[in-house]
């Protein structure tokens, strides 16, 4: 007698989105950091208390300028390959040919595949996470002067839940700057303590949405009641800082970032690290997983 695969055994759903006809705001159930601090942790007890508090933690100046130029040059080569070049992974702008966002350079790329390894990374995301933990996804998002285009507000996880099938909140994103971020050029905008609640979406996904969403999202997104709420209870923060500083936030804080019509550009490294122990599971929308790519189940 055959057993079930084991993807597609759905642990309960304490988040449902889309399937409802009205929005709503549902408490989290799943812890904000998985260990318990102490002094051979590799963040301070005070960075530790703050992320859990608001969800995120900005650490300016992690990485040393020779590193990052380094990774700035094969950030460059990257654009400059895909500039003409078509591939599945490689997202252009909507309405425009030019590159928005390169994916899985964890996997494709060797320079950034020691980056989302590095020591020193992998020992907080450990921390926080309590456990080992693999790359669900990573990208590099191109915000350009004068044209790079918004990232509207978001959560992470509802998308990830919903079309990849996280169960849990047991996940975080570590965006690390290869250019200045600055109030001007678009930096990433978060609303602190928003990780405590989940924005239940409303809109059924249509089939092969990432094909769009990763263009412009329209569906998972929330509601303006919703972020309103959000913002007068928590604010909204932007951490800005020179380029080797890294901002870790927690899968369901809600963000987004506006237009660059600055002439100085923003890219950034993004590395999305989850739990061995929050493996993927049938997406909860009852739909075809996304692609490996954008939602790794090889590292499972």
């Amino acid at each position: 007698m055959q057993t079930e695969p084991m993807m597609t055994r759905k642990p309960t759903d304490h988040y449902p989105s889309r399937i409802g006809q009205e929005p709503a705001l549902l408490n989290r159930v799943d812890p904000v950091v998985y260990s318990t601090w102490s002094a051979d942790s590799p963040l301070t007890k005070e960075q530790s208390a703050f992320y859990e508090q608001n969800g995120y933690l900005f650490l300016e100046n992690f990485f040393s300028s020779d590193e990052v130029k380094d990774w700035k040059a094969e950030l460059k080569q990257l654009q400059k390959l895909y500039s003409d070049r078509e591939a599945e992974h490689v997202i252009r702008e909507p309405g425009s040919t030019e590159v928005r966002s390169i994916f899985a350079v964890h996997d494709n790329n060797p320079v950034f595949r020691d980056l989302s390894h590095h020591p020193r990374l992998t020992a907080i995301m450990e921390y926080l996470l309590g456990s080992k933990t693999y790359i669900h996804q990573s990208r590099i998002n191109f915000k350009p002067g004068f044209t790079g285009k918004e990232f509207y507000w978001h959560s992470d996880f509802e998308t990830w839940h919903v079309e990849d099938g996280m169960p849990s909140m047991r996940a975080l994103s570590c965006s690390i700057a290869l250019e200045d971020n600055t109030p001007h050029n678009g930096p990433l905008m978060v609303i602190p303590g928003s990780h405590q609640k989940f924005v239940s979406c409303v809109g059924q996904t249509p089939e092969n949405h990432f094909k769009h969403s990763l263009r412009k999202q329209e569906y998972g997104v929330p509601d303006q009641d919703s972020l309103t709420l959000l913002a007068q209870n928590g604010g909204i923060e932007m951490p800005v800082g020179k380029a080797g500083s890294v901002l870790l936030f927690d899968c369901n804080v809600m963000h987004g970032s506006s237009s660059n019509i600055s002439p100085y550009p923003r890219s950034n490294v993004f590395v999305v690290y989850n739990s061995v122990e929050n493996r993927l599971v049938t997406p909860y929308s009852g739909q075809q997983p996304r692609p490996d790519y954008i939602a790794s189940r090889s590292d499972q």
